[in-house]
């Protein structure tokens, strides 16, 4: 049984920063690729950032530069760091984990596994 619990969401001003977090239990390993999927109210879901079981990262055009995707194997922990946030990234934010090695920005329901979601609030 995998479970993904995410945390560190919150309202902030456009500009300022967020990290997010997901800790992973059950058999999710290193070799597995994990990412973070987001979806905004009235719009559809979209993946924002892939971390895959080589360490290889791959982002959205959009949030490229502001965001960065890491993990700690050791804690089987998933970070977002976001920087320099905007009101259009104000949306619920997903963890997500598959059992493959490379996963694909595209996806967006095609994962194993995805947490309940935290939300980010971003003003203006």
């Amino acid at each position: 049984q995998v479970q993904l619990v995410e945390s560190g969401g919150g309202s902030v001003q456009a500009g300022g920063s967020l990290r997010l977090s997901c800790a992973a239990s059950g058999s999710v390993y290193a070799r597995h690729c994990m990412g973070w999927v987001r979806q905004a109210p009235g719009k559809e879901r979209e993946g924002v950032a892939v971390i895959n079981g080589d360490g290889s990262r791959s982002y959205a055009e959009i949030v490229k530069g502001r965001f960065t995707i890491s993990r700690d194997n050791a804690k089987n922990t998933l970070y977002l760091e976001m920087n320099n946030l905007k009101p259009e990234d104000t949306a619920m934010y997903y963890c997500a984990a598959d059992r493959s090695f490379i996963c694909q920005l595209s996806w967006t329901s095609a994962y194993d596994y995805r947490g309940q979601g935290t939300q980010v609030i971003v003003s203006s």
